[in-house]
């Protein structure tokens, strides 16, 4: 198979297969021979190889790709012959996991040659687990309405960022990681850009999703709509300063104001817009410290600790005042 064959297209191919249950990508390694990838899978399901076809077709076109199961026997025969690989991974049970072999790959057919390439990947993975470990990103297809199991683009989007911005990998895993949660639309989008420059950094891979799928309102007319943001009548407080900082952020990234006005724009539209919360707002004295106001997480925090202190108050005296006079009377 080729390297921009995503994690999430192999697994969704291989769960065709009703008899692997839930299969997960594990490694991969290249094929210099074939100039192609091996891929080692993990499935929920005890491997029976009389259920296993020898071949598979991915869904999104293309030839078959040879299949081949890693079962007790063979890791006996490995122990027998000292191989390491399949005693690498003595915490899944090889009787566990299969491999993929490219179209083509007769010499994988040989014992020996899978557990070589069973032993490579498994060295590759714990490598890059060790040095590399991250949290998948979740799926985005660009489909309305969002199927479910899917991520808001707007959510997707910020994840995405993160990822691009702290992981110390390569452009080229980045790129990867990217591909490997996307579906249908979104994917064909970075297709789409990878054919035109097939080095494009993943920056501009989410540029051009966000041309796409994001809004195409300006930073002026972002910052204009987080003005009018208000409280509801029944949303807390800090969940309409979550609400606050997610527009914020919109706001900043599409240079509608410049990041270190943030704090002091969010505390004043917090004054703002919490109609509901006059007490509370007295009580944290927010108005007092506009000229050095708390950052987000700080802000968080302090209206938390205020949200938890009035609801012990309120199991403690759930009837208030007016109802303890009414029952006095």
């Amino acid at each position: 198979m080729q390297e921009d064959v995503t994690a999430a297209v192999i697994e969704e191919t291989m769960q065709t297969v009703k008899s692997l249950g839930r299969v997960r990508v594990r490694g991969r390694t290249l094929s210099l021979r074939q100039n192609r990838f091996l891929v080692l899978c993990e499935c929920k399901e005890a491997v029976k190889r009389d259920m296993v076809p020898s071949e598979v077709f991915p869904i999104d076109g293309g030839g078959p790709w040879s299949v081949v199961t890693v079962d007790e026997g063979l890791r006996t025969s490995a122990q027998g012959q000292g191989s390491s690989g399949p005693q690498q991974a003595k915490d899944k049970p090889v009787d566990e996991q299969c491999a993929l072999f490219p179209e083509g790959e007769t010499a994988a057919k040989s014992p020996e040659a899978i557990l070589r390439a069973v032993s490579e990947i498994l060295d590759k993975s714990k490598s890059s687990s060790e040095h590399g470990s991250y949290r998948r990103l979740r799926t985005f297809s660009g489909l309305l309405p969002t199927p479910a199991g899917e991520e808001q683009f707007d959510h997707w989007l910020s994840q995405a960022r993160l990822m691009v911005e702290e992981c110390d990998c390569s452009l080229k895993e980045k790129r990867r990681r990217l591909m490997e949660s996307l579906r249908g639309p979104a994917l064909e989008i970075v297709q789409a850009a990878r054919a035109g420059n097939p080095d494009v950094s993943p920056e501009a891979c989410l540029d051009a999703l966000e041309h796409v799928f994001g809004t195409a309102e300006t930073g002026e007319e972002l910052y204009f709509a987080f003005r009018l943001l208000q409280q509801q009548p029944t949303e807390r407080l800090s969940d309409f300063l979550r609400r606050l900082e997610q527009s914020l952020n919109r706001v900043v990234q599409r240079g509608g104001l410049p990041s270190g006005c943030a704090d002091r724009v969010r505390l004043d539209q917090l004054l703002r817009g919490a109609t509901a919360s006059d007490l509370m707002l007295i009580n944290l004295r927010l108005r007092e410290r506009k000229d050095k106001p708390p950052s987000f997480l700080q802000l968080l925090k302090e209206i938390r600790a205020e949200e938890e202190y009035e609801a012990s108050r309120q199991k403690l005296h759930p009837m208030g005042w007016l109802g303890r006079l009414a029952w006095s009377h």
